[in-house]
């Protein structure tokens, strides 16, 4: 496994239960500014094997990419709140993880 996977799904593991982070927010933080489309593929591959809170990344628009209501209802399960609109306010649920290791 590479040091960017490595590093997404620790970020990932962190996130707490009513937070969120952006695809590129993790990206950043794994030390690849300009690879959500990798932390996209990484939640598709290894969410089960590792138990990644797939549900806690969304797009930097505030909105939920899966569209079956699976991701809104456990977002909504751990008190996040949605806009009229749909998206969630990124300036209340959005998390900043404090120790990223960055190589």
């Amino acid at each position: 496994m590479n040091l960017f996977t490595e590093r997404a799904i620790r970020i990932i593991q962190g996130i707490p239960a009513g937070h969120v982070m952006t695809y590129g927010q993790v990206a950043a933080a794994a030390g690849s500014p300009r690879g959500a489309r990798q932390v996209v593929r990484l939640l598709h591959s290894m969410s089960k094997k590792y138990g990644l809170p797939w549900h806690r990344i969304i797009n930097a628009q505030g909105e939920i990419t899966f569209t079956n209501g699976d991701q809104r209802e456990l977002l909504e399960m751990e008190g996040i709140i949605f806009k009229e609109n749909g998206k969630i306010d990124l300036t209340v649920y959005r998390w900043f993880p404090l120790n990223v290791e960055q190589g």
